[in-house]
């Protein structure tokens, strides 16, 4: 059996991101809907092969070759396989760990969205709830697939060696191109809202909660009409269930020290100012619903943060600090700060991006007009969770574009050789493992020979 071991192809663990949200059609519009594999109880359609065909088409890195249908083909069939093996092998994923990410995942599709469930029906032609039963869906089969592929990939590493003998294996013809990368790093700070603006907003939190406890109000309306998360505002407030750990300390204290029903006092996150409800608690989760109100810095706020970073920006060029000290000690963002400010790659962890992966079209032309070396003077952005804030960038390096070698690309070549590793290893393990499981394909996919014994 052929699998894939191309240098930026590894299916086995990838879920059809898109696969609910939204239908595959053929260049005629018409829907793809036919089953073409049947693994035991779980089925395999042509528009999940046609999705994650495309998808993974597009992604392919320029030098290397597209992978084929068969090899879409084959890899998700060895996710439905490890699925169905799951059972056997009582690889379990729980309700709650399955709950937690269709929350989190549900809340960022409605977010896109303004909350608004009219517009996400428009865009999908399904309700809200339809969507998260799909979600759910496949957040389940994902947990499962990376559970058993962890399960059967335990252990394996590569040596220097291996990722060595990897590249060499490689013609040079073959090699890919790499484009042009940058390291980029910012120190963030969001402006300290003036205590008399806080103090207004808590004073109407204060009135929402004596309007609801005495009956003369609603939460999810009072959430609808003024609550500033967009995710959860639409829905009443409600955030779905969380563990321990995963939402504002200050949240989270607040909120699991109420009774179900129970109202907080408002309460200051990181995030702006909340009321809070507990809902639920079940299975070391929680459910509660919120109203945010998020302070608004007046513009003496800002100009004070304004002042703060180009007081540091002077410190920096001057060498009397670093800047990635700076950012650790200074930065208010925390996705960048504990890495010294520096933007990182989510796909190999390194702070080497290419300027697509720059998903912030003001900082791609931010960055074009400056200097390699340069700082930023500090600019104002809009953070769409949390406002107002002001950052400097620093533009440290630009790596040009090139044929991947060892000396530049050690690590990305070190991720390909073990994920070409964990793939053979996969092949093998699939050749046995289809052996337990009953398995029915389409005639359209014969030629693929996904199940001949080699």
């Amino acid at each position: 059996m052929k699998l894939l071991n191309r240098l930026t192809f590894s299916f086995l663990a990838t879920l059809l991101a898109t696969s609910a949200f939204g239908q595959a059609t053929t260049t005629t519009g018409q829907v793809l809907d036919k089953i073409v594999a049947k693994v035991d109880n779980y089925i395999l359609l042509e528009s999940d092969v046609q999705k994650t065909y495309i998808e993974a088409v597009a992604q392919v890195q320029q030098g290397l070759e597209p992978p084929t249908r068969c090899e879409v083909f084959e890899s998700l069939m060895i996710n439905k396989l490890m699925v169905a093996k799951a059972e056997i092998d009582s690889v379990l994923v729980t309700d709650a760990e399955v709950m937690l990410q269709t929350d989190s995942r549900f809340n960022m599709v409605m977010q896109q969205f303004g909350g608004d469930e009219a517009t996400l029906i428009q865009a999908y032609g399904k309700t809200s709830d339809q969507l998260k039963n799909e979600i759910e869906e496949v957040i389940r089969e994902q947990l499962i697939v990376q559970r058993m592929r962890s399960k059967i990939t335990e252990g394996l590493t590569v040596s220097p060696a291996e990722v060595r003998a990897f590249y060499n294996s490689i013609p040079n013809d073959s090699l890919p191109f790499f484009s042009a990368e940058v390291t980029v790093g910012q120190i963030v700070k969001k402006p300290e809202v003036n205590p008399r603006t806080k103090e207004e907003i808590f004073e109407q939190l204060r009135q929402f909660k004596n309007d609801i406890g005495t009956g003369k109000a609603d939460f999810a309306t009072l959430a609808r009409q003024y609550s500033e998360d967009p995710g959860s505002g639409a829905q009443g407030g409600d955030l779905g269930f969380f563990r321990r750990g995963e939402l504002a300390p200050e949240f989270e204290s607040t909120a699991l020290a109420l009774k179900p029903g129970e109202l907080s006092d408002p309460v200051e996150t990181d995030f702006g100012v909340h009321l809070i409800q507990l809902l639920e608690v079940k299975n070391g989760t929680f459910n509660t619903r919120h109203i945010l109100r998020i302070p608004k810095p007046t513009a003496e706020d800002i100009q004070k943060s304004e002042r703060f970073l180009d007081s540091l920006k002077i410190e920096i060029q001057a060498g009397r600090i670093e800047f990635a000290n700076a950012a650790k000690e200074y930065s208010d963002d925390r996705a960048t700060s504990d890495n010294g400010g520096y933007f990182t790659d989510p796909a190999n962890n390194s702070n080497r991006l290419t300027l697509r992966t720059l998903e912030d079209p003001v900082l791609y032309f931010t960055l074009d007009s400056m200097e390699v070396g340069a700082i930023t003077k500090p600019i104002q952005y809009e953070d769409p969770r949390e406002g107002t804030k002001l950052r400097i960038l620093y533009y440290k390096a630009k790596y040009p574009a090139h044929r991947a070698n060892l000396e530049d690309d050690y690590e990305k070549l070190k991720a390909a050789t073990l994920r070409r590793k964990e793939d053979e290893l996969l092949s093998k393990w699939f050749i046995t493992a289809k052996e337990d499981i009953f398995i029915d394909l389409d005639p359209v996919y014969d030629r693929c020979n996904v199940l001949s014994g080699k």
